[in-house]
């Protein structure tokens, strides 16, 4: 065979190796990928199914609510079909549904969730829907579509509403709006086209926003009549997919498919083709990177045979690979003996941080406290300057008593003066005992005396303020905790509630205590006008204050919850509510009995 041949022959070989090669990786590449695209719809898929389960059961106890049914007797009483409104309203915001409503046997709609909105459904009719006919006739309504009135797709679930007198006919129908809009946001993030088409193949959800309202394939006359009849897609030109410019990289037969939902819906996944490409370009790669090794491999052999002086040459490279893999793991073993000494660092370093933060939560309930002293030095200044002038006033009058010889009448005011020496001492002690920083010690308290301590140093302030502090204690109670950390809670509670009167026409502040099972409870409410529901969310947040400048730092209420945690107990915040109207605000403190804790 002479040397053309042998050139010949070799480049056959290598055509028919690579090619080989790449069909091979192209299909192990396309099986894992189709691997790989089914295991993720099913994770879509499962997402998809509890969705849709999740709300399977609301309209129907919406159903068997009796004000639906009396909503649907007396369609013109506009007063209940108001609470009914209010009554769907809540239901749709806590399921964190689109909507709520209720049609009659017509499909007018007589009461929604979203009435006071500019998308209010009541008055609309909705008999042309499927969903409508289906519940009417006396089973579940299912039907995805776009809404005639707000424009947006949604999921509508119903089920119909049965008089309680006479179960075998529906007086109207009650149902639930689902967007399912997020799931295509959440689809986003997946590199492949990710659709949900219906049974008619129209494409109502996608990753790829123009896909939406496509169909896979030309639909028959039949499913235009359905979706004209049933206004689904109203708005929207239903086009195939593969009218869109320019046309999508689609490959037929590589798509993974799942039927999901109880509509006949068809979820899809195309996986992309070029991972396949690339695997089987570089299995052709190392294949010919291969097939050129085995040849230099061959060549090499040859010249061995030819020089076989250059064994020595090629034991000393052996010698040195082994010199190098033994310097490679030597700098693998110190690297890792480098890592470890950080990660020992690092946790000494979190270990002082972690000391670092709660020594500055300790500064910080420290720091509250002296600001509430500040707060009140003007109301104990004017509290303690009666008793003062008292003093003087009745010790000038005992010596002119005492030289008239008039012994009963210097009783008296020694009495006095000493009643006023025991007030200055009643002041001082307290304010002593909330000012010294707390060992966090904890032991029985006796939650009744912590209260009347606490508000005896706010008496000044709700008397220059005109407000009124009330008291419900018929108990006395006990808890586990420490008295000046409770005293200073209680203590910003009160205040709270007194900045919160002043500017009310009744300003009063009533604190009860009594029993919550194992727990004591506070309530701290107040006459003032109430709290808006942002302001409620973030109390709790360090440094928030509704207070104005200079008025506050905004970490009382942090640092009273903190305490409050620290002590196995809780802190809460609300509305009162009086007749369904908003009448001021309610501070609600729970803290562990003392005798349940000896117990535990």
């Amino acid at each position: 065979m002479n040397s053309l041949s042998r050139i010949y022959t070799l480049l056959v070989t290598a055509a028919l190796w690579v090619t080989a090669a790449y069909f091979q990786g192209a299909q192990k590449a396309g099986d894992a990928a189709h691997e790989a695209s089914s295991r993720q719809l099913q994770i879509i898929a499962l997402d998809l199914e509890a969705t849709l389960e999740r709300y399977e059961t609301l309209p129907y106890v919406l159903s068997l609510q009796a004000e639906a049914a009396q909503a649907l007797k007396q369609p013109a009483h506009a007063e209940r079909i108001l609470r009914f409104n209010h009554t769907l309203r809540d239901i749709q915001r806590q399921a964190k549904v689109a909507a709520v409503y209720v049609m009659d046997q017509t499909g007018k709609t007589v009461a929604a969730s979203n009435w006071d909105t500019p998308q209010d459904y009541t008055g609309k009719n909705f008999g042309f829907r499927p969903y409508f006919l289906d519940a009417l006739h006396g089973s579940a309504g299912r039907f995805y579509g776009i809404g005639s009135t707000t424009s947006e797709p949604g999921y509508f679930i119903a089920q119909p509403v049965y008089d309680r007198t006479r179960s075998d006919t529906a007086v109207g129908v009650v149902a639930v709006k689902i967007s399912l809009d997020y799931l295509a946001g959440n689809w986003l993030t997946i590199e492949d086209p990710v659709l949900l088409a219906d049974r008619w193949g129209v494409i109502f959800l996608s990753n790829r926003p123009d896909w939406r309202y496509r169909s896979l394939q030309a639909l028959p006359p039949a499913a235009l009549r359905e979706i004209e009849a049933s206004m689904q897609y109203i708005g929207a030109t239903i086009e195939p997919l593969k009218a869109i410019q320019p046309k999508p990289a689609l490959h037929p037969g590589s798509e993974v498919t799942q039927a999901v939902g109880r509509l006949g819906w068809s979820l899809a996944v195309y996986p992309s083709q070029k991972p396949v490409v690339r695997a089987g370009l570089l299995w052709a790669f190392t294949a010919s990177l291969l097939y050129a090794i085995a040849l230099v491999s061959i060549w090499a052999v040859h010249q061995r045979k030819r020089r076989m002086e250059e064994s020595g040459l090629a034991k000393q490279a052996l010698q040195q690979a082994a010199e190098d893999l033994e310097r490679r793991i030597a700098q693998r073993t110190e690297d890792l003996t480098r890592a470890n000494r950080s990660i020992e660092a690092r946790y000494t370093k979190l270990q002082e941080t972690e000391h670092l933060l709660r020594s500055t939560q300790n500064e910080l309930v420290q720091a509250g406290k002296l600001t509430m002293l500040g707060q009140m030095a003007a109301g104990v200044t004017h509290e303690l300057n009666q008793p003062l002038t008292a003093i003087r006033a009745f010790s000038d009058n005992a010596l002119i008593f005492l030289a008239r010889g008039q012994q009963q009448r210097v009783e008296e005011n020694l009495s006095h003066i000493s009643a006023a020496a025991a007030r200055m001492g009643a002041i001082i002690g307290q304010l002593k005992g909330f000012a010294r920083k707390s060992d966090a010690a904890v032991e029985a308290v006796d939650l009744a005396q912590s209260i009347r301590a606490s508000a005896l140093l706010l008496e000044s302030d709700f008397q220059k303020a005109g407000a009124i502090l009330q008291f419900e204690m018929p108990l006395a109670v006990q808890v586990s905790g420490d008295a000046v950390r409770i005293e200073q809670v209680l203590i910003n509670l009160m205040r709270n509630a007194l900045d919160a009167v002043r500017g009310s026409e009744v300003k009063a502040v009533v604190v009860t205590l009594g029993h919550d099972g194992n727990d004591a409870l506070v309530r701290v409410t107040d006459s003032g006008p109430g709290m808006p529901d942002d302001v409620v969310q973030r109390l709790f947040e360090p440094f928030f204050s509704t207070k104005g400048s200079g008025e506050g730092l905004g970490l009382g209420l942090a640092i009273s919850s903190s305490i409050v945690q620290a002590l196995n107990g809780r802190l809460t915040a609300a509305n009162r509510l009086t007749d369904g109207v908003a009448g001021g605000a309610e501070f609600s403190l729970w803290l562990p009995l003392a005798a349940q804790r000896r117990a535990a």
